[in-house]
């Protein structure tokens, strides 16, 4: 329940409509509150609070009239703006980064602050009467108006200034570093172990307990689309009533198809219908990816706008190169953070859930792969790359580590003595190369004992 709880939430709040919403729920609120304070004081009693307006029946009409038809007026050319910054972004960064946009609080609080009081003025112009001997003007509900008024100016400007600095490269690379960030620290929220080489015996005692049981099961996916969430909680405790083992064949980020295997279920008794709908029910498949459980997911999208800069159509090395640095960064991270076991098991310690593990080589293919094949012949960015990599191996933990790196290393090399015709250039990504080798020799004489030398 959490884990869909959690996939709607992300759903809201990537929405361009739910803050604007909650606004407007706000403004129609406070326009009945003020015009319920207002019915209970005596207008001489106003004083200083009716210090920006203070007039009759007309003043007022027109003062809500005019706020009114500006703030929509002012809400229509935002949201023109808002369609001109989706349009450059997407045809400069991509499309999957409209979802950054979208989802920024800045540019869904302006909508808001207009709309509101656009909603706001027109509730409180309804409240004024002057007919059949009765006259009510809301007097402390028009001076409120004039104070959002004078704010939304100063949120015009702040948007003015908010969008034209969002779409910069820099920025928009910086943000999608952040978001990968505070993604990352709930999926590998420890710091990794020493020993890390027991991988071999988990899955030798994954085979066993696999063998173990009589029968299996298969159960499939619903629809087409990708994975957005897996609730890992509600499988375990269907696997521990049902004293089964579940294997799971897709990770969140994966593309799944209808009637594809999402989990093998093995197990000795009964396995009932009811049991295997609610383990269908575990998994959360969406048109588009998630962030969620996905910790590819931003790396893929500053993978995007390196890609697209690489492109002769953009032809921008140093938008690449400053996401090789941000991906750099990431890397680095996860090189000192313990990976999330594939093996789940009950309080008895008897195993019960297998899934899709993310690895180390992973996410290291998945931040340089593409952006390797796309430089092959630019030597700034090969030149980076190889730094970048340098980089991480100095805070590398294991042999995995080390290998993933240098496999990149070496793909990169061979690409540059096939691409790169220049000598000097040659010459400096050979030196750039050693350089990587001797770090990932340093690593390794610092750390375990399995060497791992360029070659």
């Amino acid at each position: 329940m959490k884990t869909k709880l959690l996939n709607v939430w992300e759903s809201i709040r990537t929405s361009f409509y739910f803050i604007p919403g909650l606004m407007v729920a706000i403004a129609t609120g406070l326009a009945i509150i003020m015009v319920y304070f207002d019915r209970q004081f005596e207008p001489d009693s106003y004083g200083f609070l009716s210090f920006f307006y203070s007039g009759g029946v007309d003043g007022a009409r027109s003062i809500l009239a005019t706020i009114a038809g500006s703030m929509i007026t002012v809400a229509g050319v935002t949201f023109s703006i808002t369609i001109v910054a989706l349009t450059l972004t997407t045809s400069q960064f991509g499309p999957r980064l409209l979802r950054n946009f979208v989802r920024h609080p800045g540019n869904q609080v302006v909508l808001g602050a207009f709309v509101g009081t656009f909603i706001y003025c027109l509730l409180v112009l309804g409240s004024i009467h002057d007919q059949e001997g009765y006259l009510f003007v809301p007097i402390l509900s028009v001076n409120l108006s004039i104070l959002l008024v004078i704010a939304n100016v100063g949120i015009l400007v702040y948007f003015i200034h908010h969008v034209s600095a969002s779409i910069q490269a820099d920025n928009v690379v910086q943000a999608v570093y952040n978001e990968l960030l505070e993604r990352l620290l709930p999926l590998f929220p420890d710091e990794i172990a020493d020993d890390t080489g027991s991988t071999g015996e988990l899955d030798q005692d994954r085979q066993a307990r696999i063998n173990s049981y009589r029968k299996s099961r298969s159960i499939s996916a619903p629809k087409d689309g990708y994975l957005q969430a897996v609730d890992i909680n509600g499988l375990l405790r269907i696997a521990i009533a049902t004293d089964s083992l579940l294997s799971l064949e897709y990770r969140p980020g994966e593309y799944i198809t209808a009637d594809s295997t999402l989990v093998t279920v093995s197990f000795d008794g009964q396995f009932s219908d009811e049991s295997a709908e609610d383990l269908a029910n575990s998994f959360f498949v969406g048109p588009q990816r998630s962030p969620l459980q996905d910790a590819e997911y931003a790396i893929h999208q500053l993978v995007e706008i390196a890609v697209r800069a690489l492109s002769p159509g953009i032809n921008d090395p140093f938008t690449a190169i400053s996401c090789i640095d941000r991906l750099g960064s990431a890397v680095s991270f996860l090189a000192g953070r313990s990976f999330p076991s594939s093996h789940h098991c009950e309080d008895e310690g008897k195993l019960r859930l297998v899934t899709k593990p993310w690895t180390f080589t992973g996410v290291v293919n998945a931040a340089f792969d593409q952006i390797r094949q796309n430089s092959q012949s630019n030597v700034a960015v090969t030149t980076r790359l190889l730094e970048t990599l340098t980089m991480i191996a100095g805070v590398c933990r294991n042999a995995e580590q080390r290998e993933a790196l240098l496999r990149q290393g070496n793909m990169i090399l061979r690409a540059s003595e096939e691409f790169i015709s220049e000598k000097d250039d040659k010459q400096d990504v050979q030196q750039r190369y050693q350089a990587l080798g001797d770090a990932l020799s340093r690593s390794a004489d610092s750390g375990d004992p399995d060497n791992c030398q360029a070659k």
